[in-house]
């Protein structure tokens, strides 16, 4: 193993192209790129400040190994086999450690992220504090950006002289720049060609199997990205595993990526972990992620052979979800490792599976309660031994199970009335109650909103005698007050959008609403409490109709 160094802007040029050694590519092993644009912008940062990067690992073969290229031009749509190349015995360098910095540096070096392009503030890199963006980069539309903003690749292959660069810069600013801003200027290019066309920034180390090809084979390979990767926090333990199973199964990545697409088209945000440890546990190999179950060899084989009605079991789940409970977006799924059970049993037991009963008490229970928080693969373990053990889904044998772990079930009229406005369960209540609700129309901009019945701004300006001072300046109503399930309701974006509700006190906003809009809002008929003096009697009455509305979920199970 060698250690090789190279400037960035020479590196960015042996991605793809096989006129370089061989050109970089990414072995079918690795993940999807996910680094995020202020992500990246940050790494450009770092770089500008002469931060490490850490070293990157890469693999010299010309074994038919299959690969894909960088991605250019990023779009969060791309489907990662249309940058499949055909697998052939050249050499080439694959990367096993640093796909996602060097992938960010080709999107910002030679490419677009969503159709923007990344852009330096020249004037920026004032001393800030460690944790702080000293070097402010952007990425922008290049129609709308403006100086100071210049468009960083064009900086960076450039080949005149940084001097030369400056200068080109100072004159087509168009811009009143000072002394002091054209010294700014000159130093941050000079930085800029230090830093990524004349040090050897990027170090990087070279398994070389071409002069020797029984040192590393595709085994191997795998073994080492594990191993590099493991220590990670941005490579999850599923995402190992299914580095290993895509080593044997030509169109996994395709057939996931479809499944995964097929199943968030609802506004669900199903994951690959999910998805991999459904697999694991739908064979019996139990929830927790161990490397050797997919060591053995069989794991991988029975995964592929069961694939299609793995997914088909894991769709009609979902399809019971989004119609039969009315929770039709991810922010009403507190965890979806509750769905496992009953994937679990569809998948063993599909001509049983339009006879379960209580299945949606089953979902909202352990939802709102959160019996799956944590970490509950050993509760998991326990259902789907319970579920074989009797060959059906009956949730009153599963809840005890549930509560022999250790694990809460109850819903109490506590639990419900404190739900607030941040709360993590608040729109798994507001989807259970706004049941015909558009709660993900096609354009963001129209998503529903959770208003304040009364105005912040109106309960803050309701202040209380100071006993030490005697002057009327506390607030009467604390934030918790204001924030409370009892204050709140859904509103669609342009209800309270400009000339919608915004700050409109309630006597205003209710006042020529009919008996529809105020049952399906649970607002008390009686326009009194709907004054700002009357707050408090307005929310009592409320939380009794908001109680009435989810009587049904306090009931006992025992």
């Amino acid at each position: 193993m060698k250690n090789q160094k190279e400037t960035i802007r020479k590196i960015v040029t042996y991605l793809n192209n096989e006129e370089n050694y061989g050109g970089f590519w990414l072995p079918n092993i690795q993940r999807p790129f996910v680094w995020s644009e202020e992500q990246i912008e940050r790494l450009f940062d770092s770089i500008m400040r002469e931060y490490p990067i850490s070293t990157l690992l890469v693999w010299r073969t010309n074994a038919k190994i299959k690969c894909r290229k960088f991605i250019d031009h990023y779009k969060q749509s791309l489907k990662l086999f249309d940058f499949y190349i055909p697998e052939n015995n050249h050499t080439k360098l694959l990367v096993l450690d640093g796909q996602q910095r060097l992938q960010s540096m080709f999107i910002a070096l030679k490419g677009s992220y969503e159709k923007k392009e990344l852009f330096f503030n020249i004037l920026s890199g004032d001393l800030v504090a460690p944790e702080d963006i000293r070097y402010q980069f952007k990425f922008f539309n290049p129609d709308t950006a403006k100086f100071p903003w210049i468009k960083f690749k064009n900086i960076v292959f450039n080949y005149e002289t940084f001097d030369e660069i400056a200068e080109i810069i100072i004159d087509d600013s168009n811009a009143e720049l000072t002394k002091n801003d054209k010294k700014h200027i000159r130093k941050n290019v000079a930085r800029i060609v230090k830093q990524f066309c004349t040090v050897d920034f990027l170090t990087y180390q070279e398994l070389d199997s071409v002069d020797d090809p029984e040192v590393y084979k595709e085994d191997d390979v795998v073994e080492i990205f594990i191993r590099a990767n493991s220590g990670g926090t941005q490579l999850g333990k599923s995402d190992l595993l299914f580095s290993l199973l895509t080593s044997s199964w030509d169109d996994a990545d395709e057939r996931l990526e479809n499944l995964i697409d097929e199943l968030n088209r609802s506004d669900y945000s199903f994951t690959r972990d999910f998805i991999l440890k459904t697999c694991i546990t739908l064979l019996d190999r139990g929830a927790q992620y161990k490397v050797k179950k997919f060591r053995d060899g069989d794991t991988k084989i029975e995964i592929i052979k069961s694939w299609d009605n793995i997914a088909n079991a894991i769709k009609d789940v979902k399809d019971f979800l989004l119609g039969k409970t009315f929770l039709r977006t991810d922010k009403a799924v507190p965890s979806y490792l509750a769905l496992i059970p009953i994937i679990y049993f569809r998948y063993h037991y599909p001509k049983k599976w339009s006879r379960v009963e209580q299945l949606d008490t089953y979902i909202l229970r352990t939802f709102i309660s959160g019996a799956f928080s944590g970490n509950p693969d050993r509760l998991i373990d326990k259902l789907t031994r319970k579920i074989k053990e009797t060959e059906n889904f009956d949730v009153k044998q599963l809840f005890s199970v549930i509560r022999a772990d250790g694990r809460n079930l109850d819903i109490t009229q506590h639990s419900i009335i404190t739900q607030h406005y941040s709360s993590k369960y608040i729109h798994l209540y507001f989807n259970l109650w706004y049941q015909g609700f558009n709660y993900y129309p096609a354009y963001e901009a129209n998503l529903p909103q959770i208003d304040h019945i009364f105005p912040q701004s109106l309960l803050r300006k309701v202040k209380t005698i100071n006993p030490t001072t005697s002057y009327k300046n506390i607030l009467k109503y604390k934030q918790f007050e204001r924030d409370q399930i009892a204050n709140c309701m859904l509103l669609t974006a342009k209800e309270n959008g400009a000339g919608g509700k915004k700050d409109m006190p309630p006597e205003d906003w209710f006042r020529n609403k009919d008996d529809n809009y105020l049952d399906l809002h649970l607002i008390p008929k009686d326009p009194d409490l709907w004054k700002l003096d009357n707050y408090e009697q307005f929310i009592e009455a409320r939380k009794k109709l908001i109680l009435e509305k989810f009587s049904f979920m306090i009931q006992a199970d025992n």
